[in-house]
């Protein structure tokens, strides 16, 4: 794919059975990485709330905090297709809010799709956002902002009935107007069935190899995350132990004097340290 990703592409790779490689990162820096890579899609995800502000749940993150990073994502990488996760409350509270922040997302951060976590009350905001001329992931499996109403989460479309329920809520969810599908947590039989029957790319997010692309966070990737690690994440760097060796070279080399070197440093032009030496002598000043 050359150029800047774009929705065709994906729906593209998904009918030439190539996978499609995501990454969820929150901020500038790490998306210049990607943007130097052959991941096609980067989610800033509210899980932001998690990984960088250190919550316990998604829910705490606002509208104009998630705005303001998925900017920050745009600006570091403006060729790869990209999602913004929609917020606690920015649609469940009715359609029309649901267009507005939506639209927020398009026209402040420059995406090229939001995620909204999906049950069956909530076809009509796909419906309704989608009409708006913005394109939709629909999120369905693992809920994370449905955290206070469940308590804990676990593997979703474990049963036959289960799975039936959730097979019928993609279908809707893409009748709705969903261009694309997000799963977290479900069985992977049930995800692979799910990925064969939509006509929409199907993004899986610890649900198995049958869909045409995983997601998974920037922090757990980098083994950053430091031990938290859900069962579906895999990490294939250990930058946390090298960040903390950095950090301690440079404390040390502080305490020491050898930061910072003249190298490191600015300096007054020729000359002129003492013309400064004799105006402070002029004025009074002691040095």
């Amino acid at each position: 794919m050359n150029g800047k990703i774009t929705i065709a592409d994906l729906a593209e790779a998904k009918l030439g059975n190539r996978k499609i490689s995501v990454v969820s990162c929150y901020d500038y820096t790490t998306a210049q990485l990607i943007s130097q890579t052959d991941v096609e899609m980067i989610i800033v995800g509210d899980s932001a709330a998690q990984a960088v502000l250190g919550f316990d749940s998604t829910l705490p993150v606002t509208m104009d905090f998630m705005v303001a990073i998925t900017a920050g994502v745009r600006r570091g990488a403006t060729n790869v297709f990209l999602v913004a996760d929609m917020p606690f409350l920015s649609y469940q509270v009715g359609r029309n809010e649901a267009i507005k922040n939506a639209g927020r997302f398009v026209v402040e951060a420059g995406v090229q799709m939001v995620k909204i976590e999906v049950n069956i009350a909530h076809l009509d905001v796909i419906k309704a956002v989608s009409d708006a001329g913005i394109a939709v992931m629909a999120h369905i499996g693992i809920k994370p902002q449905s955290i206070g109403k469940i308590g804990r989460f676990k593997a979703e479309a474990t049963t036959a009935e289960m799975a039936t329920e959730l097979i019928t809520l993609a279908t809707k969810a893409v009748d709705a107007g969903a261009n694309s599908l997000l799963i977290e947590g479900v069985a992977a039989e049930v995800a692979e069935i799910i990925t064969k029957r939509s006509q929409v790319p199907v993004i899986s997010c610890g649900s198995g190899v049958g869909c045409d692309g995983q997601v998974l966070i920037a922090p757990d990737i980098l083994g950053l995350s430091h031990g938290r690690y859900p069962k579906f994440a895999k990490s294939y760097s250990n930058f946390a132990e090298a960040t903390i060796e950095a950090i301690k070279k440079y404390s040390k080399e502080i305490k020491s004097g050898e930061f910072p070197d003249d190298g490191h440093s600015y300096h007054m032009k020729p000359g002129q340290l003492e013309q400064l030496q004799k105006l402070m002598k002029e004025h009074g000043f002691e040095f």
